[in-house]
């Protein structure tokens, strides 16, 4: 198949155009590039939102830029927010705007020009898709993924060359590199993920779609341990877009459903060369390393090891930051149940192996990890549970460590091989 035989099946114009009725939009770029002046990854992100709404009517837009220098170890942000106004775009062509900054063209080629006037930094590149594009949960959903009461359409094109210039610290240079593109639209907003009726028959029918493919790749079981956090409800995730060394692309995005290790709630897409995706359902995911942000009273990985199967193949790895996480924090001023909204960057790197029928394959790459995070006013708190099965005995204990109490209950219930009872409470004397 070839470019334009799968714009015309998988990513059309009008994927790639604004859809003016969706509640919420967003168009990113993830990249790494180097200069002709610098043999190292800088690691950029930039994006643009847009938000309307009906009752109460209103309409906004975001524009936010990242860059990360490797050599001064330092990151450089800019967000611009217009509270009255959606991006400018085009009815008949992919076309927007903010201001300056402006992505435009047809798949496999744009163009795109990020200003941050801020810190005086400009890039503009010319974005070359080198991979077919793919929607999440193509396998099952066509691209639909549920939030709350709404649901969106999630498409991305994982691997593109990237060519340009970058204005910065008072220079301009050539760039070259690699990027991922990916386009966002639907019913839903952050602030009222459970006030969405537009969007909830459709949500309803994708959550069934996943249950049933979740059913039918994860073996339910009693564990030995489950751990549990606020800080990991429904309506956040943890994202992961890697290149590894030999080429291949790789894809995660989980959907948060309090759980801290255990079952993936969403897709580990792989691609080897671009064309081909391999979409891995049967996964599990567990944090090496937990950040705290101490003055909204949370936490986020930093490091992830996911392990994942499909058929005789076979996924492990570990992802983890390798520069201190950009931290955008949304306050929200009226909120009832939640304080904000968080979206953490950082670069990272990623090893492990794939292994198949043809044996294993190491893998090694870059990679940029961004958990998002929906943050409540109780705090963070989590609860272990841990099981007693025989041979050993039947019991379960559970340990609460509550920010929101200032406590740690402890309670233990064994009735085999003798029974047992214990339940104690203490102050909390640290925070995580």
């Amino acid at each position: 198949m070839d470019s334009k035989d799968l714009k015309q099946k998988i990513w059309t114009a009008d994927d790639d155009k604004e859809h003016p009725d969706s509640a919420m939009e967003w168009w990113a770029l993830e990249a790494f590039f180097k200069t002709d002046k610098l043999d190292k990854y800088f690691s950029f992100k930039a994006d643009f939102t847009e938000w309307y709404t009906k009752k109460p009517k209103g309409e906004g837009s975001l524009f936010k830029i990242t860059l990360y220098d490797p050599v001064k170890d330092k990151t450089y942000f800019q967000d611009l927010r217009d509270e009255f106004n959606r991006l400018k775009s085009s009815k008949d062509i992919f076309d927007v705007h903010f201001q300056e900054s402006y992505i435009k063209g047809a798949y496999p080629n744009y163009e795109m020009y990020f200003n941050d006037k801020k810190n005086k930094i400009g890039v503009k590149l010319i974005y070359k898709a080198e991979s077919h594009p793919h929607w999440i949960a193509q396998e099952i959903t066509n691209g639909w993924l549920p939030l709350g009461l709404g649901c969106y359409r999630y498409g991305f094109i994982p691997k593109g060359k990237i060519t340009g210039s970058m204005k910065y610290d008072g220079k301009k240079y050539k760039i070259q590199g690699f990027g991922y593109f990916e386009h966002i639209w639907g019913e839903f907003t952050y602030h009222k993920l459970i006030e969405n009726i537009k969007g909830m028959k459709k949500s309803i029918n994708v959550y069934l779609k996943f249950f049933r493919n979740w059913k039918k790749n994860i073996k339910i079981k009693i564990p030995q341990k489950i751990i549990l956090s606020n800080d990991n409800n429904p309506f956040g995730y943890d994202w992961l877009w890697s290149v590894l060394d030999n080429g291949w692309s790789i894809f995660y995005g989980n959907i948060m459903v309090w759980l801290m290790q255990g079952p993936v709630a969403g897709p580990l897409i792989l691609t080897k060369d671009g064309i081909n995706y391999e979409e891995f359902y049967k996964a599990n995911f567990k944090y090496n390393k937990i950040r705290y942000v101490k003055d909204y009273n949370f936490s986020y990985p930093s490091e992830i090891k996911l392990i994942a199967e499909k058929n005789n193949k076979k996924i492990h790895f570990k992802c983890k930051m390798t520069a201190d996480p950009r931290e955008y924090i949304k306050r929200f001023d009226e909120g009832k149940y939640w304080k904000g909204l968080l979206l953490c960057e950082a670069p990272g790197i990623i090893e492990g192996f794939y292994e198949d029928e043809k044996g294993k394959t190491k893998l090694k790459g870059i990679c940029r990890i961004e958990p998002q995070r929906q943050i409540s006013i109780l705090g963070h708190n989590k609860l272990i549970i841990t099981f007693l099965k025989p041979p050993k005995g039947v019991g379960i204990t559970f340990d609460l460590y509550s920010h929101f109490l200032n406590k740690n209950v402890f309670i233990h219930l064994q009735l085999t091989p003798r029974l047992k009872f214990k339940f104690k409470t203490k102050k909390l004397t640290q925070k995580l």
